[in-house]
């Protein structure tokens, strides 16, 4: 009978220790189809992966942000970039010493294609449960943002994402807990009808943060859509800033992470408000 030590000398003489290690490495990232559109290749610039504060870490590309929430039980991540930015993120969160398969949450700020693309190849990479608002949950099964989106009008070629199954929704004020992260959804309508911010803390020894995780506040739309033909939709969105500026916020970070450099929840809520009356004011001379 040949032993351990005869059998991989055979192995080695015969040329099949590669075979061998190949057989046994790790499977590679499943991603979707990369999405094509003029800002794409700007957004998905790799960045390196670095700590925000205790067991909270940026693991997002130059343009998209995805920020991972740490514990000993599991991890949660926020946002998934585009389809393309799946595989990065999945290097990231390794490089930073953690596993893609110890996610067990995804949360997503609002349901486009820059910010959801890669949550159907991360959530198969983990198993992890999806959890998001109403609205942006119908986004993510159908695989594009919903009828009410302002940017809707764009098309289903330019809004389409790899749809995701599965979703769990949160309601205003729920949370999502992994060990001793606790997560908090505050409904933020307004970029898009399912805009969210998601609130958490986290702690280095005896001094703590809270950071919030805020969508996006700015009133882009496709051609045609006029957000003063629906007076109720205003006022949501005013609400939302009033809810944004009001947050427990000592770090802030965003869905594209240049627009929160150096603002507070509140400033960044004046300038989201700051464009909507502008918008406003345009609408109500014509353009």
């Amino acid at each position: 009978m040949l032993t351990l030590d005869m059998r991989l000398a055979t192995i080695i003489a015969l040329g099949l220790l590669p075979l061998l290690n190949l057989a046994q490495a790790p499977p590679a990232f499943n991603a979707d189809p990369p999405k094509v559109c003029d800002a794409c290749d700007e957004w998905n610039k790799p960045r390196a992966p670095y700590k925000v504060f205790g067991n909270t870490y940026y693991v997002g590309t130059a343009g998209l942000s995805s920020v991972l929430v740490t514990s000993p039980a599991g991890h949660v991540l926020l946002d998934g970039g585009l389809a393309q930015s799946a595989s990065f993120i999945d290097r990231s969160i390794k490089a930073l010493g953690f596993a893609t398969a110890d996610v067990r949450y995804i949360l997503a700020s609002h349901g486009h294609y820059d910010h959801v693309g890669g949550v159907a190849a991360l959530q198969r990479a983990s198993g992890a449960r999806v959890a998001v608002s109403t609205s942006t949950a119908q986004a993510l099964e159908r695989g594009e943002n919903t009828p009410d989106d302002p940017q809707f009008g764009f098309g289903r070629a330019a809004n389409a994402f790899p749809p995701v199954k599965n979703v769990q929704v949160v309601a205003d004020r729920e949370t999502v807990r992994v060990g001793d992260v606790t997560v908090t959804a505050h409904l933020i309508p307004g970029h898009a009808p399912g805009s969210t911010a998601w609130t958490w803390q986290s702690c280095e020894g005896a001094t703590c943060r809270n950071i919030v995780y805020a969508d996006s506040l700015t009133s882009v739309s496709a051609a045609g859509f006029r957000y003063s033909s629906d007076p109720k939709r205003v006022e949501a969105f005013r609400r939302s800033l009033d809810t944004v500026a009001e947050l427990p916020c000592d770090i802030l970070l965003a869905p594209h992470p240049s627009v929160a450099e150096g603002k507070t929840c509140r400033t960044y809520a004046e300038d989201g408000r700051a464009r909507l009356e502008q918008r406003l004011a345009e609408e109500r001379k014509g353009r």
